[in-house]
């Protein structure tokens, strides 16, 4: 679902909506912020590919506005789907929303991901992906070279997109991963990534900087919000430190609306942009 913005040279963000919503809700939960990044971002709204339940307190607000969808099938009443198929649809959500807002005539460079909860989990395993793709020198194109990621209340672990690359990073065996290896990936139906055997030992020769993401991104933690322990464990385990940001709000698991906490999620976004 493109944006309606008319800005069509201005760089824009691809926005991940949450879980058991879709991109007609979460382009409402983001109005107040499309309207402070007015005149300098152009954020375009994708949808996800799997129908399911509406996610929690949805209906009390957008009971109206289904049908609802998950971005992946370990949640929310989704229909099986396996792995490959799952990632396959996801991509392949993201590339719709691009073309159509290229055909709405939009040329500004896509420079960054903006998700809510599951889309924020969505985002982060994204720019992870474009990282272990760039440090293996595999082709990259357009629709693979953000810049940066602003994650509302998203949580670990991250979602391995390409399960050949994300094997290379996990451990042998589920203890080790526990011990070793905290920025843990599961795949796109919550099952925790392991390495084949014939790999050397990761633990002996792989960085733990090379597992964590290191692309710049800004971390949204309302602190009402009943899955802040998993927030934090995505902003302090699965993300190097020197790459982060933290905005901490008086809110629990929402989109901030209100003025004063939105104008400081804006001056992160910009800072991360320049």
């Amino acid at each position: 679902m493109p944006s309606c913005d008319l800005d069509l040279d201005l760089p824009r963000i691809l926005c991940l909506h949450g879980g058991g919503t879709n991109a007609r809700i979460f382009r409402s939960q983001c109005r107040v912020l499309s309207t402070h990044l007015k005149g300098k971002f152009r954020l375009v709204f994708a949808e996800a590919p799997l129908q399911c339940h509406a996610g929690p307190d949805v209906l009390s607000v957008y009971k109206e506005w289904g049908p609802f969808k998950s971005w992946i099938p370990s949640a929310l009443g989704c229909p099986e789907v396996d792995n490959h198929t799952a990632t396959e649809l996801f991509k392949e959500s993201l590339d719709r929303a691009m073309d159509e807002d290229d055909d709405l005539g939009a040329t500004g460079p896509w420079v960054g991901l903006l998700g809510f909860s599951q889309g924020a989990k969505m985002c982060a395993s994204l720019l992870y992906l474009q990282q272990l793709r760039q440090m293996h020198k595999l082709n990259l194109n357009r629709r693979l070279d953000f810049r940066f990621g602003i994650l509302l209340a998203g949580r670990a672990p991250l979602v391995a997109l390409d399960m050949n690359l994300a094997s290379i990073y996990a451990p042998d065996d589920i203890e080790s991963q526990e011990k070793d290896f905290p920025a843990m990936l599961v795949d796109p139906n919550g099952q925790p990534v392991v390495g084949t055997k014939s790999w050397l030992r990761r633990s002996s020769y792989i960085n733990q900087s090379d597992i964590r993401l290191r692309f710049p991104t800004t971390h949204v933690h309302g602190m009402r919000d009943p899955g802040l322990p998993l927030h934090r464990k995505l902003f302090e385990e699965c993300c190097q430190k020197e790459s982060t940001r933290l905005m901490e709000w008086d809110g629990d698991h929402r989109v901030p609306i209100k003025t004063k906490d939105v104008t400081e999620l804006v001056q992160h976004i910009i800072a991360m942009a320049v």
